[in-house]
């Protein structure tokens, strides 16, 4: 198991949009949360249905305390917001430290206002991907997972020799160490090949999708601009 950190690549100016998404985040889990109606009814209100984006048709949910049919936002939109949504603390704590890790970089990349455009167009991407190989699914979709997964196609083609401090653990052997940018995303991208069709309630095809889709979009982006890449 690998755990990314920190990495040793500056920045030239604060990652503002990095940490507006990441309070964002943050904010709607724990509105949710610890609102009345509980994080699962958000869930089922606010997250991303396949069926309902293939077959162009909202589903009739019922709310299960009060078996009273359950007021969905419209599917498209819902593409949007379920990025914005987590279903556990783990969930969300996790996605934002990948946010923060390899985000400010993207953003100090790109900039603030392309750096949004980047991050929802990753987001969008990944969960079309995930709707694709899931058409009928009736199983709501939610997390910044597909979002970031671009971020980490995009790092892996800017700084691939970046330096990230990485906790290591490999059975009995339990450390921190620096490897390449390129090793920890290699890695994080061979475990979502590898679970694909394990299930497990995570969305395996989203992440792939984000990662592919966020390479590309960084290309597209960035035709005539070479990164800044530091060595050590």
């Amino acid at each position: 198991m690998f755990i990314p950190l920190k990495d040793d690549n500056p920045t030239s100016r604060v990652p503002y949009i990095t940490m507006i998404f990441i309070a964002l985040n943050a904010l709607v889990f724990f509105y949710q949360l610890f609102s009345p109606e509980g994080l699962q009814y958000f869930v089922y209100k606010m997250g991303a249905i396949p069926y309902e984006i293939t077959h162009f048709k909202a589903l009739s949910l019922m709310m299960m305390e009060t078996q009273e049919p359950l007021a969905r936002l419209s599917p498209p939109l819902t593409l949007i917001v379920s990025m914005f949504m987590h279903g556990g603390i783990f969930h969300l704590v996790f996605n934002m430290l990948y946010l923060w890790i390899f985000g400010n970089n993207i953003e100090d990349f790109l900039g603030p206002a392309r750096f949004v455009m980047f991050y929802i167009l990753s987001g969008l991407g990944a969960s079309l991907t995930h709707i694709v190989f899931h058409p009928n699914s009736q199983v709501p979709m939610i997390g910044a997972s597909g979002a970031i997964a671009g971020i980490l196609g995009a790092y892996l083609i800017l700084f691939p020799q970046a330096r990230v401090l990485t906790l290591v653990f490999l059975f009995f052997f339990i450390r921190i160490i620096a490897v390449p940018a390129a090793f920890v995303l290699g890695i994080w991208i061979l475990i979502q090949v590898l679970n694909i069709g394990a299930g497990g309630g995570v969305a395996w095809f989203a992440h792939i999708g984000g990662f592919l889709i966020g390479i590309a979009l960084i290309k597209l982006f960035t035709k005539r601009k070479k990164p800044q890449v530091w060595l050590h």
